[in-house]
Protein backbone atom coordinates (compact mmCIF):
# COMPACT_ATOMS: atom_id res chain seq x y z
CA UNK A 1 0.00 0.00 0.00
CA UNK A 2 1.46 3.31 -1.13
CA UNK A 3 1.32 6.22 1.21
CA UNK A 4 1.71 9.80 0.22
CA UNK A 5 3.14 12.42 2.44
CA UNK A 6 1.62 15.81 2.12
CA UNK A 7 4.07 18.64 2.39
CA UNK A 8 2.92 21.31 4.75
CA UNK A 9 2.87 24.75 3.22
CA UNK A 10 5.14 27.12 5.07
CA UNK A 11 4.96 30.83 4.32
CA UNK A 12 8.30 32.36 3.52
CA UNK A 13 8.77 36.12 3.50
CA UNK A 14 9.61 37.19 -0.07
CA UNK A 15 13.07 38.59 -0.67
CA UNK A 16 13.40 42.38 -0.78
CA UNK A 17 14.12 42.18 -4.53
CA UNK A 18 10.78 40.41 -5.10
CA UNK A 19 8.86 42.88 -2.93
CA UNK A 20 10.34 45.95 -4.61
CA UNK A 21 9.94 44.52 -8.11
CA UNK A 22 6.27 43.89 -7.26
CA UNK A 23 5.96 47.57 -6.34
CA UNK A 24 7.54 48.51 -9.68
CA UNK A 25 5.03 46.28 -11.46
CA UNK A 26 2.11 47.84 -9.54
CA UNK A 27 3.38 51.33 -10.41
CA UNK A 28 3.47 50.25 -14.07
CA UNK A 29 -0.15 49.05 -13.89
CA UNK A 30 -1.10 52.37 -12.24
CA UNK A 31 0.08 54.25 -15.34
CA UNK A 32 -2.81 52.61 -17.23
CA UNK A 33 -5.37 53.55 -14.57
CA UNK A 34 -4.32 56.99 -13.30
CA UNK A 35 -4.59 59.82 -15.87
CA UNK A 36 -1.37 61.58 -16.83
CA UNK A 37 -1.04 65.21 -15.79
CA UNK A 38 1.45 67.84 -14.71
CA UNK A 39 1.80 71.14 -12.92
CA UNK A 40 3.80 73.96 -14.42
CA UNK A 41 7.15 74.61 -12.75
CA UNK A 42 8.97 77.87 -12.12
CA UNK A 43 12.47 78.57 -10.84
CA UNK A 44 12.82 81.20 -8.13
CA UNK A 45 16.20 81.92 -6.54
CA UNK A 46 17.56 78.71 -8.02
CA UNK A 47 14.76 76.56 -6.57
CA UNK A 48 12.31 74.85 -8.94
CA UNK A 49 8.76 74.91 -7.56
CA UNK A 50 5.33 73.81 -8.65
CA UNK A 51 2.95 76.57 -9.74
CA UNK A 52 -0.33 76.22 -7.77
CA UNK A 53 -3.56 75.82 -9.78
CA UNK A 54 -1.58 75.03 -12.92
CA UNK A 55 -2.40 71.31 -13.11
CA UNK A 56 -3.44 70.11 -16.56
CA UNK A 57 -3.89 66.71 -18.14
CA UNK A 58 -1.17 65.55 -20.49
CA UNK A 59 -0.81 62.83 -23.10
CA UNK A 60 -0.80 59.39 -21.51
CA UNK A 61 2.47 57.46 -21.43
CA UNK A 62 1.69 54.04 -19.90
CA UNK A 63 4.52 51.64 -19.07
CA UNK A 64 4.78 48.66 -21.42
CA UNK A 65 6.60 45.41 -20.68
CA UNK A 66 9.91 46.62 -22.09
CA UNK A 67 9.60 49.90 -20.16
CA UNK A 68 9.00 47.93 -16.97
CA UNK A 69 12.33 46.11 -17.22
CA UNK A 70 14.17 49.07 -18.73
CA UNK A 71 13.21 51.12 -15.67
CA UNK A 72 15.46 48.87 -13.58
CA UNK A 73 18.51 49.77 -15.68
CA UNK A 74 17.54 53.46 -15.62
CA UNK A 75 17.04 53.26 -11.86
CA UNK A 76 20.50 51.77 -11.45
CA UNK A 77 22.01 54.59 -13.53
CA UNK A 78 20.10 57.32 -11.68
CA UNK A 79 21.15 55.83 -8.33
CA UNK A 80 24.77 55.35 -9.39
CA UNK A 81 26.09 57.92 -6.91
CA UNK A 82 24.54 56.08 -3.95
CA UNK A 83 25.34 52.61 -5.33
CA UNK A 84 29.03 53.41 -5.76
CA UNK A 85 29.04 55.21 -2.42
CA UNK A 86 27.91 51.91 -0.85
CA UNK A 87 30.59 49.93 -2.68
CA UNK A 88 33.35 52.37 -1.72
CA UNK A 89 32.27 52.72 1.91
CA UNK A 90 32.04 48.93 2.14
CA UNK A 91 35.54 48.56 0.73
CA UNK A 92 37.19 51.26 2.83
CA UNK A 93 35.45 50.14 6.01
CA UNK A 94 36.75 46.60 5.43
CA UNK A 95 40.27 48.08 5.16
CA UNK A 96 39.75 49.91 8.46
CA UNK A 97 38.34 46.77 10.10
CA UNK A 98 41.39 44.79 8.99
CA UNK A 99 43.53 47.02 11.25
CA UNK A 100 41.34 46.18 14.27
CA UNK A 101 41.01 49.90 15.03
CA UNK A 102 37.22 50.10 15.21
CA UNK A 103 36.80 47.03 17.41
CA UNK A 104 39.68 47.95 19.69
CA UNK A 105 38.36 51.49 20.07
CA UNK A 106 34.85 50.27 20.83
CA UNK A 107 36.16 47.66 23.29
CA UNK A 108 38.14 50.39 25.06
CA UNK A 109 35.01 52.55 25.27
CA UNK A 110 32.97 49.65 26.65
CA UNK A 111 35.60 48.97 29.32
CA UNK A 112 35.55 52.63 30.39
CA UNK A 113 31.75 52.61 30.66
CA UNK A 114 31.88 49.21 32.39
CA UNK A 115 29.72 47.61 29.69
CA UNK A 116 26.67 49.79 30.31
CA UNK A 117 25.16 49.18 26.90
CA UNK A 118 22.01 51.20 27.59
CA UNK A 119 24.11 54.24 28.45
CA UNK A 120 26.13 53.81 25.24
CA UNK A 121 23.02 53.43 23.08
CA UNK A 122 21.41 56.47 24.71
CA UNK A 123 24.49 58.65 24.29
CA UNK A 124 25.23 57.73 20.68
CA UNK A 125 21.60 58.00 19.53
CA UNK A 126 21.25 61.35 21.31
CA UNK A 127 24.38 62.75 19.66
CA UNK A 128 23.20 61.79 16.17
CA UNK A 129 19.74 63.16 16.87
CA UNK A 130 21.19 66.53 17.87
CA UNK A 131 23.47 66.62 14.80
CA UNK A 132 20.58 65.85 12.46
CA UNK A 133 18.29 68.42 14.11
CA UNK A 134 20.81 71.06 13.06
CA UNK A 135 21.03 69.83 9.48
CA UNK A 136 24.40 68.17 10.04
CA UNK A 137 25.45 64.60 9.19
CA UNK A 138 22.93 64.27 6.28
CA UNK A 139 24.06 61.45 3.96
CA UNK A 140 27.18 61.04 6.11
CA UNK A 141 24.98 58.98 8.44
CA UNK A 142 25.69 56.07 6.07
CA UNK A 143 29.38 56.34 6.89
CA UNK A 144 28.73 56.05 10.63
CA UNK A 145 26.80 52.78 10.40
CA UNK A 146 29.98 50.66 10.73
CA UNK A 147 30.58 52.34 14.10
CA UNK A 148 27.09 51.35 15.24
CA UNK A 149 27.62 47.79 13.99
CA UNK A 150 30.98 47.53 15.76
CA UNK A 151 29.42 48.85 18.97
CA UNK A 152 26.57 46.32 18.79
CA UNK A 153 28.98 43.48 17.99
CA UNK A 154 31.24 44.30 20.93
CA UNK A 155 28.20 44.45 23.21
CA UNK A 156 27.12 41.02 21.88
CA UNK A 157 23.85 42.40 20.48
CA UNK A 158 22.92 42.43 16.77
CA UNK A 159 23.18 44.58 13.64
CA UNK A 160 19.67 45.96 14.10
CA UNK A 161 20.69 47.59 17.40
CA UNK A 162 23.70 49.13 15.68
CA UNK A 163 21.63 50.56 12.84
CA UNK A 164 18.81 51.72 15.10
CA UNK A 165 21.20 53.57 17.40
CA UNK A 166 22.74 55.56 14.55
CA UNK A 167 20.03 55.76 11.88
CA UNK A 168 16.89 56.12 13.99
CA UNK A 169 18.68 58.49 16.34
CA UNK A 170 19.57 60.56 13.28
CA UNK A 171 16.05 60.49 11.85
CA UNK A 172 14.47 61.53 15.15
CA UNK A 173 16.48 64.74 14.84
CA UNK A 174 15.97 65.15 11.10
CA UNK A 175 12.18 64.91 11.38
CA UNK A 176 12.08 67.63 14.06
CA UNK A 177 14.56 69.73 12.08
CA UNK A 178 15.05 72.30 14.84
CA UNK A 179 17.74 74.24 12.94
CA UNK A 180 17.73 72.37 9.62
CA UNK A 181 18.68 74.89 6.90
CA UNK A 182 17.92 72.51 4.00
CA UNK A 183 14.52 70.78 4.18
CA UNK A 184 12.98 73.02 6.87
CA UNK A 185 14.66 76.06 5.35
CA UNK A 186 13.20 75.35 1.90
CA UNK A 187 9.73 74.58 3.26
CA UNK A 188 9.61 77.76 5.37
CA UNK A 189 10.94 79.84 2.49
CA UNK A 190 8.18 78.61 0.19
CA UNK A 191 5.62 79.24 2.96
CA UNK A 192 7.10 82.75 3.45
CA UNK A 193 7.87 82.09 7.11
CA UNK A 194 10.87 83.39 9.09
CA UNK A 195 13.73 80.89 8.96
CA UNK A 196 13.74 78.48 11.93
CA UNK A 197 10.52 80.01 13.31
CA UNK A 198 8.22 77.78 15.40
CA UNK A 199 11.25 76.28 17.14
CA UNK A 200 9.79 75.57 20.65
CA UNK A 201 7.27 72.99 19.41
CA UNK A 202 9.90 71.31 17.23
CA UNK A 203 12.16 70.96 20.29
CA UNK A 204 9.33 69.20 22.16
CA UNK A 205 8.75 66.94 19.15
CA UNK A 206 12.45 66.08 19.01
CA UNK A 207 12.50 65.18 22.72
CA UNK A 208 9.45 62.93 22.21
CA UNK A 209 10.87 61.19 19.12
CA UNK A 210 14.37 60.64 20.51
CA UNK A 211 12.96 59.37 23.82
CA UNK A 212 10.78 56.83 22.01
CA UNK A 213 13.73 55.79 19.84
CA UNK A 214 16.16 55.31 22.72
CA UNK A 215 13.62 53.50 24.89
CA UNK A 216 12.51 51.18 22.07
CA UNK A 217 16.09 50.35 21.06
CA UNK A 218 17.17 49.74 24.64
CA UNK A 219 14.21 47.44 25.33
CA UNK A 220 15.03 45.41 22.22
CA UNK A 221 18.72 45.32 23.18
CA UNK A 222 17.81 44.14 26.69
CA UNK A 223 15.58 41.41 25.24
CA UNK A 224 18.25 39.92 22.98
CA UNK A 225 21.01 40.46 25.56
CA UNK A 226 19.23 38.03 27.87
CA UNK A 227 18.05 35.76 25.05
CA UNK A 228 19.99 36.05 21.75
CA UNK A 229 17.53 33.67 20.07
CA UNK A 230 14.90 36.45 20.14
CA UNK A 231 16.95 38.54 17.72
CA UNK A 232 15.12 39.39 14.50
CA UNK A 233 18.37 38.52 12.73
CA UNK A 234 17.96 34.88 13.77
CA UNK A 235 21.12 32.84 14.22
CA UNK A 236 23.17 35.33 12.18
CA UNK A 237 23.09 38.51 14.29
CA UNK A 238 25.22 40.38 11.76
CA UNK A 239 23.70 38.97 8.60
CA UNK A 240 25.86 38.53 5.54
CA UNK A 241 28.81 40.18 7.31
CA UNK A 242 28.81 37.61 10.13
CA UNK A 243 31.84 35.53 9.13
CA UNK A 244 34.24 38.37 8.48
CA UNK A 245 33.09 40.40 11.46
CA UNK A 246 33.46 37.51 13.88
CA UNK A 247 36.98 36.72 12.65
CA UNK A 248 37.91 40.41 12.86
CA UNK A 249 36.70 40.62 16.44
CA UNK A 250 38.61 37.50 17.45
CA UNK A 251 41.79 39.10 16.13
CA UNK A 252 41.47 42.17 18.34
CA UNK A 253 39.57 41.25 21.46
CA UNK A 254 42.73 40.16 23.28
CA UNK A 255 44.90 43.06 22.11
CA UNK A 256 45.43 46.55 23.47
CA UNK A 257 44.31 49.71 21.73
CA UNK A 258 47.63 50.36 19.96
CA UNK A 259 49.00 53.71 18.80
CA UNK A 260 48.52 52.68 15.18
CA UNK A 261 44.89 51.77 15.80
CA UNK A 262 44.31 55.08 17.59
CA UNK A 263 45.81 56.91 14.62
CA UNK A 264 43.58 54.97 12.21
CA UNK A 265 40.46 55.79 14.24
CA UNK A 266 41.42 59.45 14.55
CA UNK A 267 41.94 59.59 10.79
CA UNK A 268 38.45 58.14 10.28
CA UNK A 269 36.85 60.61 12.70
CA UNK A 270 38.82 63.51 11.23
CA UNK A 271 37.80 62.63 7.68
CA UNK A 272 34.10 62.52 8.61
CA UNK A 273 34.52 65.82 10.48
CA UNK A 274 36.03 67.42 7.38
CA UNK A 275 33.11 66.20 5.28
CA UNK A 276 30.50 67.52 7.74
CA UNK A 277 32.26 70.89 7.77
CA UNK A 278 32.37 70.94 3.97
CA UNK A 279 28.71 69.91 3.72
CA UNK A 280 27.70 72.72 6.07
CA UNK A 281 29.89 75.47 4.58
CA UNK A 282 30.41 74.46 0.94
CA UNK A 283 27.42 72.33 0.08
CA UNK A 284 29.37 69.08 -0.32
CA UNK A 285 27.34 65.99 -1.21
CA UNK A 286 27.75 62.30 -2.00
CA UNK A 287 30.55 62.76 -4.54
CA UNK A 288 32.70 64.63 -2.03
CA UNK A 289 31.93 62.00 0.63
CA UNK A 290 33.25 59.31 -1.71
CA UNK A 291 36.37 61.37 -2.39
CA UNK A 292 36.98 61.89 1.34
CA UNK A 293 36.61 58.14 1.96
CA UNK A 294 39.09 57.24 -0.77
CA UNK A 295 41.66 59.72 0.53
CA UNK A 296 41.08 58.44 4.05
CA UNK A 297 41.59 54.86 2.86
CA UNK A 298 44.96 55.68 1.32
CA UNK A 299 46.11 57.54 4.45
CA UNK A 300 45.04 54.65 6.69
CA UNK A 301 46.83 52.15 4.45
CA UNK A 302 50.03 54.19 4.90
CA UNK A 303 49.57 54.45 8.68
CA UNK A 304 48.85 50.72 9.07
CA UNK A 305 51.52 49.73 6.52
CA UNK A 306 49.06 47.86 4.31
CA UNK A 307 50.67 46.91 0.99
CA UNK A 308 48.94 48.13 -2.21
CA UNK A 309 48.00 44.59 -3.23
CA UNK A 310 46.52 43.77 0.18
CA UNK A 311 44.69 47.10 0.17
CA UNK A 312 43.02 46.27 -3.15
CA UNK A 313 42.22 42.70 -2.09
CA UNK A 314 40.64 43.83 1.20
CA UNK A 315 38.77 46.66 -0.50
CA UNK A 316 37.23 44.30 -3.07
CA UNK A 317 36.19 41.87 -0.33
CA UNK A 318 34.35 44.67 1.44
CA UNK A 319 32.64 45.86 -1.74
CA UNK A 320 31.58 42.32 -2.66
CA UNK A 321 29.98 41.79 0.75
CA UNK A 322 27.41 44.53 0.19
CA UNK A 323 26.58 43.98 -3.48
CA UNK A 324 23.09 42.77 -2.55
CA UNK A 325 22.18 45.99 -0.75
CA UNK A 326 23.77 48.22 -3.37
CA UNK A 327 21.68 46.71 -6.18
CA UNK A 328 18.48 46.99 -4.12
CA UNK A 329 18.95 50.77 -4.16
CA UNK A 330 18.85 50.85 -7.96
CA UNK A 331 15.83 48.57 -8.11
CA UNK A 332 13.95 50.79 -5.65
CA UNK A 333 14.67 53.82 -7.83
CA UNK A 334 12.86 52.07 -10.69
CA UNK A 335 9.56 52.79 -8.90
CA UNK A 336 10.17 56.53 -9.25
CA UNK A 337 11.31 56.12 -12.86
CA UNK A 338 7.99 54.43 -13.76
CA UNK A 339 5.87 57.05 -11.95
CA UNK A 340 7.76 59.97 -13.50
CA UNK A 341 7.75 58.54 -17.03
CA UNK A 342 4.04 57.73 -16.67
CA UNK A 343 3.43 61.36 -15.58
CA UNK A 344 1.14 60.39 -12.73
CA UNK A 345 2.90 61.85 -9.67
CA UNK A 346 1.37 65.31 -10.15
CA UNK A 347 -2.03 63.70 -10.76
CA UNK A 348 -1.76 61.93 -7.41
CA UNK A 349 -0.94 65.21 -5.64
CA UNK A 350 -3.77 67.09 -7.36
CA UNK A 351 -6.33 64.36 -6.64
CA UNK A 352 -5.30 64.01 -3.00
CA UNK A 353 -4.98 67.66 -1.98
CA UNK A 354 -7.87 69.15 -3.96
CA UNK A 355 -10.74 67.63 -1.90
CA UNK A 356 -9.13 68.81 1.37
CA UNK A 357 -10.33 72.36 0.69
CA UNK A 358 -13.83 71.48 1.92
CA UNK A 359 -12.72 69.51 4.98
CA UNK A 360 -13.20 70.63 8.63
CA UNK A 361 -10.07 72.32 9.96
CA UNK A 362 -8.91 69.54 12.31
CA UNK A 363 -9.62 66.74 9.83
CA UNK A 364 -8.04 68.68 6.99
CA UNK A 365 -4.85 69.26 8.97
CA UNK A 366 -4.53 65.59 9.91
CA UNK A 367 -5.17 64.51 6.32
CA UNK A 368 -2.40 66.84 5.15
CA UNK A 369 -0.07 65.00 7.53
CA UNK A 370 -1.30 61.57 6.37
CA UNK A 371 -0.96 62.61 2.72
CA UNK A 372 2.67 63.60 3.24
CA UNK A 373 3.33 60.31 5.04
CA UNK A 374 2.06 58.36 2.05
CA UNK A 375 3.47 60.64 -0.65
CA UNK A 376 6.87 60.22 0.97
CA UNK A 377 6.75 56.56 -0.06
CA UNK A 378 6.96 57.82 -3.65
CA UNK A 379 9.21 60.88 -3.29
CA UNK A 380 11.67 60.34 -0.44
CA UNK A 381 13.80 63.41 -1.11
CA UNK A 382 12.89 66.08 1.44
CA UNK A 383 13.79 68.99 -0.82
CA UNK A 384 12.12 67.29 -3.80
CA UNK A 385 8.92 66.73 -1.84
CA UNK A 386 8.97 70.33 -0.55
CA UNK A 387 9.28 71.67 -4.10
CA UNK A 388 6.25 69.64 -5.22
CA UNK A 389 3.97 69.79 -2.19
CA UNK A 390 4.62 73.05 -0.32
CA UNK A 391 3.54 75.47 -3.12
CA UNK A 392 0.20 73.64 -3.26
CA UNK A 393 -0.17 73.33 0.52
CA UNK A 394 0.34 77.04 1.22
CA UNK A 395 -2.87 78.31 -0.46
CA UNK A 396 -4.66 75.19 0.78
CA UNK A 397 -3.91 75.82 4.46
CA UNK A 398 -4.87 79.47 3.97
CA UNK A 399 -8.30 78.36 2.74
CA UNK A 400 -8.65 75.81 5.55
CA UNK A 401 -7.86 78.43 8.17
CA UNK A 402 -4.72 76.61 9.31
CA UNK A 403 -1.53 78.56 9.93
CA UNK A 404 1.27 78.14 7.41
CA UNK A 405 3.53 77.06 10.25
CA UNK A 406 1.16 74.13 10.90
CA UNK A 407 1.22 73.25 7.21
CA UNK A 408 5.02 73.28 7.27
CA UNK A 409 4.98 71.06 10.36
CA UNK A 410 2.62 68.59 8.64
CA UNK A 411 5.05 68.48 5.72
CA UNK A 412 8.16 68.01 7.92
CA UNK A 413 6.61 65.20 9.98
CA UNK A 414 5.13 63.49 6.94
CA UNK A 415 8.35 63.79 4.96
CA UNK A 416 10.53 62.08 7.54
CA UNK A 417 8.60 59.40 9.40
CA UNK A 418 7.99 56.87 6.62
CA UNK A 419 11.57 57.25 5.40
CA UNK A 420 12.60 54.75 8.06
CA UNK A 421 10.83 51.87 6.29
CA UNK A 422 10.23 52.80 2.64
CA UNK A 423 12.31 50.69 0.23
CA UNK A 424 12.37 53.60 -2.24
CA UNK A 425 14.70 55.52 0.10
CA UNK A 426 18.23 55.27 -1.24
CA UNK A 427 19.71 56.31 2.12
CA UNK A 428 17.79 53.61 4.04
CA UNK A 429 18.75 50.88 1.59
CA UNK A 430 22.37 52.04 1.69
CA UNK A 431 22.32 51.95 5.50
CA UNK A 432 20.90 48.42 5.49
CA UNK A 433 23.45 47.32 2.88
CA UNK A 434 26.37 48.62 4.93
CA UNK A 435 24.88 47.09 8.08
CA UNK A 436 24.15 43.70 6.52
CA UNK A 437 20.45 43.75 7.44
CA UNK A 438 17.71 42.66 5.02
CA UNK A 439 14.88 45.11 4.41
CA UNK A 440 12.29 42.57 5.54
CA UNK A 441 14.13 42.11 8.85
CA UNK A 442 14.40 45.84 9.36
CA UNK A 443 10.69 46.45 8.74
CA UNK A 444 9.80 43.92 11.44
CA UNK A 445 11.83 46.00 13.88
CA UNK A 446 11.11 49.54 12.69
CA UNK A 447 7.38 49.37 11.88
CA UNK A 448 6.22 49.63 15.54
CA UNK A 449 8.46 52.63 16.17
CA UNK A 450 7.15 54.27 13.01
CA UNK A 451 3.59 53.89 14.34
CA UNK A 452 4.63 55.51 17.63
CA UNK A 453 6.19 58.38 15.71
CA UNK A 454 2.96 58.76 13.71
CA UNK A 455 1.05 59.12 16.99
CA UNK A 456 3.46 61.89 18.04
CA UNK A 457 2.78 63.54 14.68
CA UNK A 458 -1.00 63.37 15.09
CA UNK A 459 -0.81 64.85 18.60
CA UNK A 460 1.55 67.59 17.39
CA UNK A 461 -0.67 68.58 14.47
CA UNK A 462 -3.74 68.62 16.73
CA UNK A 463 -1.96 70.89 19.21
CA UNK A 464 -0.73 73.17 16.41
CA UNK A 465 -4.25 73.56 14.98
CA UNK A 466 -5.90 74.28 18.33
CA UNK A 467 -3.24 76.78 19.44
CA UNK A 468 -2.89 78.54 16.09
CA UNK A 469 0.79 77.55 15.86
CA UNK A 470 2.42 80.73 14.69
CA UNK A 471 5.68 81.82 13.16
CA UNK A 472 7.62 82.35 16.38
Amino acid sequence: MNTTTKKKFKFSMPDAFIIIFSIVALASIATYIIPSGAYDRETIDGVTRVVPDSYAKTEANPTNLLDLFTSIQIGMVQSANIIFLIFIIGGIVRVIESTGAIDSGINSLIQKTKGRYMLLITSVAGIFGLLASMGLAANAVIAFIPIGIALARSLKLDAIVGISTIYLGYYAGMIAGIFDPTILGLAQTIAELPLFSGMPLRIVIFIALITITITYTNLYAKKIKHNPERSIMGNKPFGDHEEVEVSTQENVQNTTFSAVQKSVLLTFIGAIGIFIFGAFTRGWGLNELVGIFLIMGVVIAIIARITPNNFVKTFIEGAQAITYGALVVGLARAVIVVLEDGKIIDTIVNAALGPLQSMPVLLGGQLLFIFNLLFNLLVTSGTGQAAIVMPIMVPLVDMLGITRQTGTLAFMLGDGITNIITPTSGVLMAVLAVGGVKWTQWVRFAFPIMLMWVIVGIISITYAIYTGYGPF
